[in-house]
């Protein structure tokens, strides 16, 4: 994959054919604009020795899609914001989230097999959570793509969870994972993700993200933006950021994000630190 087609951040581009312009300083160089990221394979920092990494994994919602351009409203942002604001340069908060990603789709992924959405949560551990250095906590919030778009069975995706952080407590001794409740798709203009049958799933899968005894906690996300009158996510968390207009129903707005960011808890993710 060579490029983040939704990265909402403005950047500059020359001209095809114009050939390498990483000299030139005159923004003339660089006539076009655009919303994606191309040829971003990895950013390297210079931090403290101390310092701790918060991964968050996840799809588009993780990503976020329909957040202000330019606007970095995504919830892992305001996360970073909040710990940053309490605890300065100890912790950063890397955003590992694929538009379209899936906990366990698609079957079989390669150059000569590519999928939208990336290869599964599960085959992309290592490369993107394993291989990051001084990773202590990961918040996982996976599965709305399994069952919209492929319609996975509750089952197999709890499955690849389990299996997931299985793998990541063997390849990072002491690492946190705390799973994040889905949001709600109910009614959402993307048909395959509207329906009833997908929501129920989604109601069972955060049932076992809330009780199972594989994570070590739970952030609920659904709580801080469900709508108890409509079964989907609060009317003013649903009008697209990006874009303008009504939202689909599905991606919670810059509001959205920042509500789900605010009720995670810090002294939890942080291991009681205050």
């Amino acid at each position: 994959m060579t490029w983040h087609a939704k990265a909402l951040t403005t950047s500059y581009v020359t001209a095809p054919g114009d050939g390498s312009k990483g000299r030139e300083v005159a923004e003339t160089a660089f006539p076009f604009s655009t919303m994606s990221w191309y040829f971003l394979d990895e950013v390297d920092m210079s931090v403290a020795d101390n310092t701790k990494v918060i991964v968050a994994f996840g799809d588009s919602i993780t990503d976020g899609t329909a957040t202000t351009i330019n606007g970095d409203d995504r919830w892992p942002d305001v996360l970073a914001r909040r710990l940053h604001a309490r605890f300065g340069d100890e912790y950063v908060v890397v955003n590992q989230g694929i538009g379209g990603n899936q906990v366990v789709g698609p079957p079989e992924y390669s150059s000569t097999k590519p999928f939208a959405g990336g290869p599964a949560a599960v085959l992309r551990l290592e490369r993107d959570i394993v291989s990051l250095p001084g990773v202590a906590t990961v918040i996982w919030m996976e599965g709305i793509n399994d069952f919209g778009a492929a319609d996975a069975a509750v089952e197999t995706v709890t499955e690849g969870y389990t299996k997931g952080v299985a793998l990541l407590r063997q390849k990072i001794p002491g690492v946190k994972v705390f799973a994040a409740t889905l949001t709600s798709a109910l009614n959402s203009t993307i048909a395959s993700y509207g329906r009833p049958e997908v929501d129920a799933k989604r109601k069972a899968l955060n049932q076992f993200l809330r009780s199972s005894k594989v994570f070590d906690g739970v952030i609920d996300f659904d709580a801080a933006t469900f709508d108890e009158t409509t079964g989907e996510i609060k009317p003013p968390m649903q009008p697209n950021s990006s874009t303008g207009g009504p939202g689909d129903k599905l991606h919670p707005n810059r509001a959205g994000y920042a509500a789900m960011a605010n009720s995670i808890d810090l002294e939890v993710i942080t291991g009681g630190r205050r």
